[in-house]
Protein backbone atom coordinates (compact mmCIF):
# COMPACT_ATOMS: atom_id res chain seq x y z
CA UNK A 1 0.00 0.00 0.00
CA UNK A 2 0.94 3.53 -0.65
CA UNK A 3 1.61 5.76 2.50
CA UNK A 4 2.52 9.89 2.60
CA UNK A 5 5.43 11.32 4.19
CA UNK A 6 5.69 14.56 5.56
CA UNK A 7 9.31 16.54 4.35
CA UNK A 8 10.42 19.99 5.53
CA UNK A 9 13.51 21.68 4.50
CA UNK A 10 14.59 25.62 4.69
CA UNK A 11 15.23 27.22 2.24
CA UNK A 12 17.94 30.37 1.67
CA UNK A 13 15.48 33.09 3.82
CA UNK A 14 15.30 30.81 6.68
CA UNK A 15 12.05 29.50 5.29
CA UNK A 16 10.27 26.71 6.05
CA UNK A 17 9.26 24.68 2.83
CA UNK A 18 7.25 21.78 3.07
CA UNK A 19 6.60 18.28 0.19
CA UNK A 20 4.66 15.24 0.73
CA UNK A 21 6.41 11.78 -0.56
CA UNK A 22 4.51 9.25 -1.71
CA UNK A 23 6.44 5.53 -1.33
CA UNK A 24 4.99 2.41 -2.23
CA UNK A 25 6.02 -1.00 -3.62
CA UNK A 26 5.24 -2.59 -6.98
CA UNK A 27 4.34 -5.79 -7.90
CA UNK A 28 8.06 -6.30 -8.59
CA UNK A 29 8.88 -5.60 -5.19
CA UNK A 30 11.09 -2.33 -6.05
CA UNK A 31 10.31 0.88 -3.84
CA UNK A 32 9.10 3.92 -5.97
CA UNK A 33 8.23 7.44 -4.78
CA UNK A 34 6.73 10.18 -6.17
CA UNK A 35 6.66 14.35 -4.67
CA UNK A 36 3.89 16.81 -4.35
CA UNK A 37 4.08 20.18 -3.02
CA UNK A 38 0.48 19.74 -1.72
CA UNK A 39 -0.57 17.47 0.83
CA UNK A 40 -3.86 16.63 -0.83
CA UNK A 41 -2.55 15.90 -4.19
CA UNK A 42 -0.22 13.57 -2.12
CA UNK A 43 -3.19 11.69 -0.39
CA UNK A 44 -5.25 11.34 -3.62
CA UNK A 45 -2.20 9.86 -5.69
CA UNK A 46 -1.39 7.45 -2.62
CA UNK A 47 -4.81 6.40 -2.85
CA UNK A 48 -5.33 6.10 -6.71
CA UNK A 49 -2.54 3.75 -6.48
CA UNK A 50 -3.19 1.66 -3.35
CA UNK A 51 -6.59 1.10 -4.97
CA UNK A 52 -4.59 -0.22 -8.46
CA UNK A 53 -2.68 -2.54 -6.60
CA UNK A 54 -5.39 -4.41 -4.44
CA UNK A 55 -7.55 -4.44 -8.03
CA UNK A 56 -4.54 -5.65 -9.50
CA UNK A 57 -4.70 -2.45 -12.07
CA UNK A 58 -1.42 -0.81 -11.00
CA UNK A 59 1.08 0.71 -13.94
CA UNK A 60 4.31 1.92 -12.93
CA UNK A 61 3.38 5.70 -13.62
CA UNK A 62 7.34 6.31 -14.77
CA UNK A 63 6.79 3.26 -17.40
CA UNK A 64 4.85 5.69 -19.71
CA UNK A 65 8.11 8.12 -20.47
CA UNK A 66 8.97 6.70 -23.51
CA UNK A 67 8.55 9.06 -26.79
CA UNK A 68 4.76 8.06 -28.84
CA UNK A 69 7.26 8.18 -31.65
CA UNK A 70 9.53 5.67 -30.33
CA UNK A 71 7.00 2.99 -29.38
CA UNK A 72 4.88 3.69 -32.39
CA UNK A 73 7.76 2.50 -34.46
CA UNK A 74 8.24 -0.39 -31.84
CA UNK A 75 5.17 -1.08 -32.31
CA UNK A 76 4.92 -0.98 -36.26
CA UNK A 77 7.76 -2.88 -36.26
CA UNK A 78 5.93 -6.30 -34.47
CA UNK A 79 3.04 -6.32 -36.69
CA UNK A 80 2.43 -8.63 -39.20
CA UNK A 81 0.23 -6.92 -42.05
CA UNK A 82 1.30 -7.15 -45.15
CA UNK A 83 4.15 -4.34 -46.93
CA UNK A 84 1.73 -2.62 -48.36
CA UNK A 85 -0.09 -1.51 -45.45
CA UNK A 86 2.89 -0.99 -43.26
CA UNK A 87 4.72 1.23 -45.83
CA UNK A 88 1.24 3.13 -45.81
CA UNK A 89 0.45 3.01 -41.94
CA UNK A 90 3.92 4.66 -41.51
CA UNK A 91 3.32 7.34 -44.30
CA UNK A 92 0.35 8.07 -41.88
CA UNK A 93 2.45 8.65 -38.83
CA UNK A 94 5.35 9.97 -40.34
CA UNK A 95 3.33 12.82 -42.12
CA UNK A 96 0.32 13.03 -39.37
CA UNK A 97 0.73 11.87 -35.91
CA UNK A 98 4.84 12.38 -35.28
CA UNK A 99 4.62 16.25 -35.96
CA UNK A 100 2.10 16.54 -33.31
CA UNK A 101 2.46 13.88 -30.81
CA UNK A 102 6.33 12.25 -32.00
CA UNK A 103 7.99 13.73 -29.26
CA UNK A 104 5.50 13.65 -26.72
CA UNK A 105 5.90 10.40 -23.86
CA UNK A 106 2.90 8.59 -23.94
CA UNK A 107 2.00 9.05 -20.30
CA UNK A 108 2.14 13.05 -20.96
CA UNK A 109 -0.37 12.90 -23.91
CA UNK A 110 -4.07 13.71 -22.38
CA UNK A 111 -7.69 13.63 -24.20
CA UNK A 112 -6.93 17.27 -24.83
CA UNK A 113 -3.68 16.59 -26.17
CA UNK A 114 -5.24 14.12 -28.73
CA UNK A 115 -8.59 16.61 -29.14
CA UNK A 116 -5.94 19.41 -30.31
CA UNK A 117 -4.49 16.97 -32.70
CA UNK A 118 -7.19 16.14 -34.49
CA UNK A 119 -7.87 19.57 -35.13
CA UNK A 120 -4.93 19.65 -37.14
CA UNK A 121 -6.06 17.31 -39.84
CA UNK A 122 -9.19 19.19 -40.49
CA UNK A 123 -7.99 19.68 -44.32
CA UNK A 124 -7.76 15.64 -44.68
CA UNK A 125 -10.54 13.38 -46.33
CA UNK A 126 -13.38 12.74 -43.50
CA UNK A 127 -12.25 9.22 -43.98
CA UNK A 128 -8.53 8.97 -44.48
CA UNK A 129 -8.79 11.27 -40.64
CA UNK A 130 -10.72 8.84 -39.67
CA UNK A 131 -8.16 5.78 -40.74
CA UNK A 132 -5.44 7.70 -38.79
CA UNK A 133 -7.27 8.36 -35.84
CA UNK A 134 -7.87 4.37 -35.58
CA UNK A 135 -3.97 3.89 -36.02
CA UNK A 136 -3.01 5.87 -33.42
CA UNK A 137 -5.83 5.09 -31.27
CA UNK A 138 -4.53 1.16 -31.52
CA UNK A 139 -0.52 2.03 -30.72
CA UNK A 140 -2.33 4.04 -27.46
CA UNK A 141 -4.29 0.40 -27.08
CA UNK A 142 -1.24 -1.62 -27.17
CA UNK A 143 0.79 0.73 -24.51
CA UNK A 144 -2.79 -0.03 -22.48
CA UNK A 145 -1.74 -3.97 -22.75
CA UNK A 146 2.26 -3.49 -22.55
CA UNK A 147 1.38 -1.72 -18.75
CA UNK A 148 2.66 1.82 -20.02
CA UNK A 149 -0.24 3.61 -19.40
CA UNK A 150 -3.37 3.20 -17.48
CA UNK A 151 -5.98 3.95 -20.10
CA UNK A 152 -6.09 5.29 -23.59
CA UNK A 153 -7.06 8.90 -24.48
CA UNK A 154 -8.24 8.50 -27.69
CA UNK A 155 -11.15 6.48 -26.26
CA UNK A 156 -11.72 9.26 -23.78
CA UNK A 157 -15.40 10.89 -23.78
CA UNK A 158 -14.02 14.19 -24.13
CA UNK A 159 -12.55 13.34 -27.29
CA UNK A 160 -14.22 13.82 -30.70
CA UNK A 161 -13.60 10.66 -33.06
CA UNK A 162 -13.83 11.63 -36.77
CA UNK A 163 -16.67 11.00 -38.64
CA UNK A 164 -16.81 9.32 -42.07
CA UNK A 165 -18.07 11.53 -44.90
CA UNK A 166 -21.26 10.02 -45.17
CA UNK A 167 -23.28 9.79 -48.88
CA UNK A 168 -24.60 7.44 -50.93
CA UNK A 169 -23.00 5.72 -54.04
CA UNK A 170 -24.79 6.92 -57.32
CA UNK A 171 -24.24 4.10 -59.75
CA UNK A 172 -23.06 5.21 -63.34
CA UNK A 173 -26.11 4.43 -65.93
CA UNK A 174 -25.29 1.65 -68.80
CA UNK A 175 -24.79 4.72 -71.19
CA UNK A 176 -22.24 6.08 -69.13
CA UNK A 177 -19.92 2.92 -68.27
CA UNK A 178 -20.15 2.36 -72.53
CA UNK A 179 -19.19 6.18 -73.32
CA UNK A 180 -15.60 5.43 -71.25
CA UNK A 181 -15.31 2.26 -72.25
CA UNK A 182 -15.18 3.70 -75.97
CA UNK A 183 -12.88 6.25 -75.30
CA UNK A 184 -10.29 4.07 -73.89
CA UNK A 185 -7.77 3.04 -76.02
CA UNK A 186 -8.72 -0.22 -78.15
CA UNK A 187 -5.69 -2.25 -75.33
CA UNK A 188 -7.34 -0.88 -72.34
CA UNK A 189 -10.93 -1.39 -73.05
CA UNK A 190 -11.12 -4.67 -70.99
CA UNK A 191 -10.65 -3.04 -68.06
CA UNK A 192 -14.51 -1.92 -68.04
CA UNK A 193 -15.53 -5.22 -68.94
CA UNK A 194 -14.14 -7.12 -66.05
CA UNK A 195 -14.95 -4.12 -63.56
CA UNK A 196 -18.81 -3.78 -64.69
CA UNK A 197 -19.15 -6.62 -65.69
CA UNK A 198 -17.43 -8.79 -63.08
CA UNK A 199 -16.64 -6.37 -59.88
CA UNK A 200 -13.11 -7.18 -59.77
CA UNK A 201 -10.78 -4.23 -58.16
CA UNK A 202 -8.23 -2.80 -60.08
CA UNK A 203 -5.54 -4.32 -58.97
CA UNK A 204 -7.21 -7.99 -59.59
CA UNK A 205 -7.73 -6.85 -63.11
CA UNK A 206 -4.16 -6.32 -63.61
CA UNK A 207 -3.24 -9.37 -62.55
CA UNK A 208 -6.00 -11.77 -64.43
CA UNK A 209 -4.80 -14.80 -66.31
CA UNK A 210 -6.35 -16.97 -69.37
CA UNK A 211 -5.92 -19.92 -66.77
CA UNK A 212 -8.14 -17.81 -64.22
CA UNK A 213 -11.07 -18.29 -66.93
CA UNK A 214 -12.73 -21.17 -66.54
CA UNK A 215 -15.09 -21.76 -69.51
CA UNK A 216 -16.54 -25.12 -68.18
CA UNK A 217 -17.68 -23.78 -65.24
CA UNK A 218 -18.47 -20.30 -66.07
CA UNK A 219 -16.69 -18.63 -63.49
CA UNK A 220 -13.81 -16.83 -63.41
CA UNK A 221 -11.24 -17.53 -60.50
CA UNK A 222 -9.89 -14.38 -58.79
CA UNK A 223 -6.40 -15.80 -57.42
CA UNK A 224 -4.21 -12.56 -57.45
CA UNK A 225 -3.68 -8.73 -57.84
CA UNK A 226 -0.80 -6.52 -58.80
CA UNK A 227 -0.30 -4.76 -55.68
CA UNK A 228 2.59 -0.92 -55.79
CA UNK A 229 4.74 -0.76 -52.39
CA UNK A 230 6.20 2.85 -53.61
CA UNK A 231 7.06 2.55 -57.04
CA UNK A 232 7.71 -1.28 -56.99
CA UNK A 233 5.59 -3.57 -58.23
CA UNK A 234 4.69 -7.54 -57.10
CA UNK A 235 2.22 -9.96 -57.28
CA UNK A 236 0.00 -11.00 -54.11
CA UNK A 237 -3.01 -12.19 -52.72
CA UNK A 238 -6.51 -10.46 -53.31
CA UNK A 239 -7.71 -7.55 -51.13
CA UNK A 240 -8.33 -9.73 -47.21
CA UNK A 241 -5.81 -12.06 -49.16
CA UNK A 242 -8.96 -13.80 -50.00
CA UNK A 243 -9.80 -15.91 -53.47
CA UNK A 244 -12.88 -16.12 -54.84
CA UNK A 245 -15.18 -17.30 -58.26
CA UNK A 246 -17.05 -14.25 -60.06
CA UNK A 247 -19.97 -15.77 -62.46
CA UNK A 248 -18.78 -15.60 -66.27
CA UNK A 249 -20.99 -13.72 -68.39
CA UNK A 250 -21.17 -14.41 -72.07
CA UNK A 251 -20.95 -10.90 -73.00
CA UNK A 252 -17.69 -10.46 -70.89
CA UNK A 253 -16.49 -13.96 -71.95
CA UNK A 254 -16.62 -12.56 -76.04
CA UNK A 255 -14.76 -9.15 -74.74
CA UNK A 256 -11.90 -11.48 -73.33
CA UNK A 257 -11.79 -13.71 -75.95
CA UNK A 258 -12.00 -10.45 -78.78
CA UNK A 259 -9.17 -8.92 -76.44
CA UNK A 260 -6.87 -12.06 -76.33
CA UNK A 261 -7.22 -12.78 -80.43
CA UNK A 262 -6.22 -8.50 -80.83
CA UNK A 263 -3.78 -8.83 -77.88
CA UNK A 264 -2.63 -12.00 -76.80
CA UNK A 265 -1.87 -12.75 -73.19
CA UNK A 266 2.23 -12.33 -71.90
CA UNK A 267 3.91 -13.75 -69.43
CA UNK A 268 4.95 -11.14 -66.71
CA UNK A 269 7.45 -11.63 -63.98
CA UNK A 270 7.69 -9.56 -60.67
CA UNK A 271 7.59 -10.73 -56.64
CA UNK A 272 5.64 -12.21 -54.95
CA UNK A 273 3.82 -10.76 -51.31
CA UNK A 274 6.92 -8.74 -51.15
CA UNK A 275 9.40 -6.26 -52.90
CA UNK A 276 11.66 -8.87 -52.31
CA UNK A 277 9.51 -12.42 -52.64
CA UNK A 278 10.08 -14.80 -54.82
CA UNK A 279 10.18 -13.95 -58.52
CA UNK A 280 6.64 -16.03 -59.86
CA UNK A 281 5.16 -15.77 -63.65
CA UNK A 282 2.15 -15.16 -64.62
CA UNK A 283 0.52 -14.85 -68.18
CA UNK A 284 -1.54 -11.41 -67.84
CA UNK A 285 -4.29 -10.83 -70.11
CA UNK A 286 -3.82 -7.15 -69.53
CA UNK A 287 -0.21 -5.44 -69.72
CA UNK A 288 1.41 -1.93 -71.04
CA UNK A 289 3.15 -1.14 -74.34
CA UNK A 290 6.14 -2.10 -72.98
CA UNK A 291 5.11 -5.90 -71.97
CA UNK A 292 5.15 -4.95 -68.60
CA UNK A 293 2.22 -5.26 -65.76
CA UNK A 294 0.18 -2.15 -65.71
CA UNK A 295 0.50 0.27 -62.68
CA UNK A 296 -2.64 1.98 -61.27
CA UNK A 297 -0.72 5.46 -61.14
CA UNK A 298 -0.03 5.31 -65.01
CA UNK A 299 -3.50 3.83 -65.88
CA UNK A 300 -5.39 6.79 -63.60
CA UNK A 301 -3.17 9.44 -64.35
CA UNK A 302 -2.13 8.86 -68.34
CA UNK A 303 -5.66 6.58 -69.49
CA UNK A 304 -8.83 6.70 -67.11
CA UNK A 305 -8.80 10.38 -66.56
CA UNK A 306 -8.40 11.34 -70.14
CA UNK A 307 -11.21 8.91 -71.10
CA UNK A 308 -13.09 10.64 -68.52
CA UNK A 309 -13.09 13.81 -69.70
CA UNK A 310 -13.47 12.89 -73.37
CA UNK A 311 -16.72 10.98 -72.40
CA UNK A 312 -17.74 14.22 -70.54
CA UNK A 313 -17.58 12.52 -67.12
CA UNK A 314 -16.27 14.75 -63.88
CA UNK A 315 -12.50 13.62 -63.15
CA UNK A 316 -13.52 13.23 -59.10
CA UNK A 317 -12.44 10.13 -57.04
CA UNK A 318 -15.98 9.16 -57.09
CA UNK A 319 -15.44 8.53 -60.81
CA UNK A 320 -12.26 6.30 -60.21
CA UNK A 321 -12.36 2.38 -61.53
CA UNK A 322 -14.26 1.61 -58.39
CA UNK A 323 -17.35 3.40 -60.25
CA UNK A 324 -17.21 -0.33 -61.97
CA UNK A 325 -17.87 -2.47 -59.09
CA UNK A 326 -20.75 -0.05 -57.89
CA UNK A 327 -21.99 -0.72 -61.30
CA UNK A 328 -21.83 -4.35 -61.12
CA UNK A 329 -23.36 -3.96 -57.90
CA UNK A 330 -26.32 -2.00 -58.71
CA UNK A 331 -27.05 -4.50 -61.96
CA UNK A 332 -26.90 -7.46 -59.86
CA UNK A 333 -29.22 -5.99 -56.87
CA UNK A 334 -31.80 -4.36 -59.73
CA UNK A 335 -32.11 -8.10 -61.18
CA UNK A 336 -32.67 -9.50 -57.61
CA UNK A 337 -29.04 -10.79 -56.69
CA UNK A 338 -28.89 -11.67 -53.32
CA UNK A 339 -26.67 -9.68 -50.35
CA UNK A 340 -25.14 -12.50 -48.99
CA UNK A 341 -23.96 -13.39 -53.17
CA UNK A 342 -23.02 -10.17 -54.48
CA UNK A 343 -21.13 -9.71 -51.23
CA UNK A 344 -19.14 -12.93 -52.26
CA UNK A 345 -18.54 -11.64 -55.95
CA UNK A 346 -17.09 -8.15 -54.75
CA UNK A 347 -14.79 -10.23 -52.15
CA UNK A 348 -16.09 -8.07 -49.59
CA UNK A 349 -15.77 -10.01 -46.01
CA UNK A 350 -18.39 -8.84 -44.17
CA UNK A 351 -22.07 -9.19 -46.21
CA UNK A 352 -23.08 -6.59 -43.65
CA UNK A 353 -20.27 -4.26 -45.19
CA UNK A 354 -22.17 -4.92 -48.55
CA UNK A 355 -25.49 -4.63 -47.02
CA UNK A 356 -24.50 -0.79 -46.09
CA UNK A 357 -22.72 0.22 -48.88
CA UNK A 358 -25.80 -0.66 -51.32
CA UNK A 359 -28.95 -1.28 -49.37
CA UNK A 360 -30.28 1.94 -51.26
CA UNK A 361 -29.96 0.62 -54.19
CA UNK A 362 -32.33 -2.99 -52.70
CA UNK A 363 -35.47 -2.28 -54.18
CA UNK A 364 -38.26 -1.56 -51.22
CA UNK A 365 -39.60 -4.61 -50.09
CA UNK A 366 -43.15 -3.24 -50.33
CA UNK A 367 -42.93 -2.61 -54.28
CA UNK A 368 -41.70 -6.23 -54.93
CA UNK A 369 -44.81 -7.27 -53.00
CA UNK A 370 -47.00 -5.30 -54.49
CA UNK A 371 -45.38 -6.12 -58.25
CA UNK A 372 -45.93 -9.94 -57.31
CA UNK A 373 -49.65 -9.45 -56.17
CA UNK A 374 -50.55 -7.62 -59.19
CA UNK A 375 -48.52 -10.26 -61.10
CA UNK A 376 -50.99 -12.89 -59.82
CA UNK A 377 -53.96 -10.98 -60.63
CA UNK A 378 -52.81 -9.92 -64.04
CA UNK A 379 -52.38 -6.11 -63.22
CA UNK A 380 -48.75 -4.99 -64.90
CA UNK A 381 -47.03 -2.53 -61.96
CA UNK A 382 -44.28 -0.09 -63.85
CA UNK A 383 -40.57 -1.48 -62.18
CA UNK A 384 -38.32 1.00 -60.74
CA UNK A 385 -36.54 2.20 -63.56
CA UNK A 386 -32.26 1.38 -62.39
CA UNK A 387 -31.06 4.82 -64.47
CA UNK A 388 -32.99 7.18 -62.02
CA UNK A 389 -29.84 6.42 -59.71
CA UNK A 390 -27.66 8.45 -61.70
CA UNK A 391 -29.71 11.76 -61.24
CA UNK A 392 -30.47 11.18 -57.48
CA UNK A 393 -28.91 13.79 -55.06
CA UNK A 394 -26.23 11.86 -52.53
CA UNK A 395 -27.74 12.22 -48.82
CA UNK A 396 -26.85 10.51 -46.08
CA UNK A 397 -25.52 6.91 -46.17
CA UNK A 398 -22.22 5.02 -46.18
CA UNK A 399 -19.42 6.30 -48.35
CA UNK A 400 -17.40 4.19 -50.37
CA UNK A 401 -14.50 4.90 -48.35
CA UNK A 402 -15.75 2.38 -45.73
CA UNK A 403 -13.37 -0.43 -46.10
CA UNK A 404 -10.24 1.55 -47.17
CA UNK A 405 -7.43 -0.73 -48.87
CA UNK A 406 -3.90 -0.12 -49.00
CA UNK A 407 -2.64 0.18 -52.66
CA UNK A 408 -5.75 -0.08 -54.41
CA UNK A 409 -7.26 2.81 -56.34
CA UNK A 410 -10.90 1.18 -55.81
CA UNK A 411 -11.90 1.32 -51.72
CA UNK A 412 -15.02 -0.86 -51.70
Amino acid sequence: MAHVERRERRGKNGQVLRSYRVRWRGPDGKERNKSFKRKVDADRFAATISADLVRGQYVDPDAGKILFETYARKWLAAQTFDEGTHVAVELRFRLHAFPVLGKRNLNDIQPSTIQGWLRTLTDLAPSYRLIIFANVSTVFTAAVDDALIVANPCRARSVRRPKRGHHKVVPWTRDRVLAVRDELPPRYQLMVWLGAGLGMRQGEIFGLSPEDIDIDRGEVHVRRQVKLVGNKQMFGLPKGRKVRDIPLPDAVLEAINAHMTAYPPIEVTLPWDRTDGKPTTFSLLLYSREKKALGRNYINTFIWKPALKRAGVPMTRENGSHALRHFYASTALHEGESIKALSEYLGHADPGFTLRTYTHLVEDSAERTKRAVDAVFGHQTPEPDPDDADNAEPDEGLTEDDEPDEGDDDDV
